[in-house]
């Protein structure tokens, strides 16, 4: 078994990027900073084109983390690994104003091999969710009242900022066994990492009122596990059919939270400061995804998937009391999240002798239902909606050195509905699929 000095070098070189993007958000959503943040897209490069379908999908030559049973596919004569990034613009909206803002980083990393016959190994690197966002708003109270500390105003101007950095990582290794021909089981674990920061001020324009600011910061380190099948359906030589399920338990994660609370006299400067720490303040919903694949030679497939997360069951534990400092739960926070994709690829003709002949061309769209509740000036209300579509290519590169492996493009369009704020994302995903021959013994160039 081998793999050359260039492979070896490009995979680390890819590892050691895709460890340090981690640290970056690829999201400016003013909904991120609820819950656990902004849910990712996990998928490949090539599911990617097909808006993230891929529960039923087997191939030999990628790396499916949707459903580890599909690594039991993988071509035995082949050591792959996957690296994507994205470019994205999104347009935010509110009240009739439009603001724009762009982002760049890596996406993920995978990579996979066949370990023994009918036995596949996958690992690598993925996004949970991301926070990412900084943005304020102006109100102007009116009337007698009575704010922090018995003060009272006749009228003041309130400008809330509203700051969120962060957000979860995954790391996964897991297995795909094909016991026997045309059923296949699998499963990953992984480690779930990172911080989940949030930062929100009320700074007002009357100086005998305190400014607020609430910080809370919360350090998350847990397992997660994803338990799958496949089954395929042989219809005749040309056509069959693929049925794919994942279930993921959901549980307590393992976090710890320093939550503060921080009032400011404007004239004097003195600032009064409740701190407390809490454990135990999230939990990672069930999640069972479905999906069923057609597939015609290596010429076309298509796939239809569906996945729900059970996150109206889970109370949300972070907020401090700032008359006695305690932490107080709050329920309500979530609603069950449905999701639903289709998509599919289409190739002239795999086998053909020209560039064109080898392309594959993607399309999909999906649609999601929101997990958060979120609480408004006027009520509480749903967090947004999602419809998003895209289309993609898979073009190979032929070469001296490899004609197995493929940069994959995909262009999508993503729209976030909510009642306060609507936001449109356009997204140019760039995957490379790197997918190396190995040797029966070791060789190095």
């Amino acid at each position: 078994m081998t793999i050359t000095k260039r492979s070896a070098s490009l995979l680390l070189f890819f590892l050691l990027t895709t460890l340090s993007a981690m640290s970056q958000s690829s999201t400016l959503s003013p909904y991120s900073m609820y819950g656990l943040g902004a849910l990712t897209d996990q998928s490949n490069g090539a599911s990617r084109g097909m808006n993230g379908v891929g529960q039923a999908f087997r191939e030999g030559n990628q790396i499916n983390y949707l459903n580890p049973a599909s690594y039991s596919s993988v071509d035995s004569l082949t050591f792959i690994f996957d690296i994507g990034m994205s470019l994205q613009r999104t347009i935010f909206k509110e009240n009739g104003s439009t603001k724009g803002a762009n982002t760049a980083d890596f996406e993920y990393f995978m990579a996979g091999f066949r370990a023994r016959k009918h036995l596949g190994v996958g690992f690598g690197l993925v996004p949970y969710t991301n926070m990412g966002c900084n943005f304020s708003s102006k109100t102007t109270i009116l009337g007698y009242q009575q704010y922090p500390y018995d003060i009272r105003y006749k009228k003041t101007t309130e400008t809330a900022t509203y700051y969120a950095d962060g957000g979860l990582h995954e790391a996964f290794i897991g297995a795909g066994w094909e016991p026997f021909k045309g059923f296949s089981i699998g499963a990953n674990v992984s480690f779930l990492w990172g911080t989940l920061g949030r930062t929100v001020s009320s700074v007002f324009s009357d100086t005998n009122v305190n400014s607020i600011y609430k910080i809370y910061s919360q350090k998350v380190h847990t397992y997660k596990l994803a338990f799958a099948a496949q089954y395929a359906q042989q219809i005749n030589k040309d056509d069959n059919v693929t049925l794919g399920v994942t279930v993921t338990p959901g549980h307590q994660l393992g976090d710890e939270a320093d939550l503060s609370y921080i009032s400011t006299n404007t004239t004097s400067g003195i600032s009064d400061t409740v701190r407390c720490n809490a454990q135990g303040g999230y939990t990672m919903p069930t999640e069972i995804a479905a999906g069923i694949a057609y597939k015609h030679k290596d010429r076309w497939k298509i796939g239809l998937d569906y996945s729900f997360q059970n996150w109206g069951s889970i109370s949300t534990n972070y907020y401090i009391k700032p008359d006695d400092g305690k932490i107080v739960g709050s329920t309500g926070s979530y609603k069950n999240r449905h999701k639903i994709n289709v998509g599919g690829e289409w190739c002239r003709n795999p086998q053909g002798r020209s560039f064109l002949d080898k392309v594959r061309c993607r399309a999909g769209i999906s649609y999601s239902s929101p997990y958060l509740k979120i609480n408004t000036t006027s009520g509480i209300v749903d967090g947004p909606r999602e419809v998003a579509a895209s289309i993609g290519f898979g073009l190979p590169i032929i070469n001296n050195y490899n004609n197995r492996s493929v940069l994959n493009i995909s262009f999508q369009w993503a729209n976030e509905s909510g009642s306060v704020i609507k936001d449109n994302t356009f997204r140019i995903n760039i995957g490379l699929t790197f997918n190396e021959r190995w040797f029966a013994k070791w060789k190095f160039e």
